[in-house]
């Protein structure tokens, strides 16, 4: 069975191009042989993660990621049964999140993530992917 798990969390630190590059690498080594797709949009001290996969190993993976020190607050905002992926090709996509964003700015000016609802972030991730471009 596969699903979707979307969560946010905040950073413990300063989010730097060292520590995203670490996060990325391994997520995209693990993943592929875990068989998890997804995207990790992250900026303003904000990260926000989407994972699909086999449930068990999603899961698995989420008990791993709760634990990071990397980061703090972390809340499941959704989790749901999925047909199709929606990342197929990612094993771990990295879009970041620019407060100068337009989307940011003008479709989503009110934007927290906090009190936003899956379908409100789910919505957040597709503008960012049209007008970003996602590194794989």
């Amino acid at each position: 069975m596969l699903i979707r798990l979307l969560y946010i969390s905040r950073a413990t630190g300063a989010i730097t191009t060292t520590v995203t590059s670490s996060i990325l690498e391994s997520a995209r080594v693990h993943n592929r042989v875990a068989g998890i797709t997804g995207i990790l949009c992250q900026g303003q001290g904000l990260f926000i993660q989407i994972l699909e996969g086999e449930r068990a190993s999603v899961n698995r993976l989420y008990g791993i990621l709760i634990k990071d020190k990397r980061h703090h607050d972390v809340e499941l905002v959704s989790i749901e049964e999925i047909q199709t992926r929606k990342f197929p090709d990612w094993s771990m996509a990295h879009v970041i999140i620019s407060e100068s964003d337009p989307i940011i700015q003008m479709k989503h000016p009110e934007f927290d993530p906090f009190t936003a609802s899956g379908e409100q972030l789910m919505s957040l991730v597709d503008d960012l992917l049209i007008h970003a471009s996602p590194i794989n």
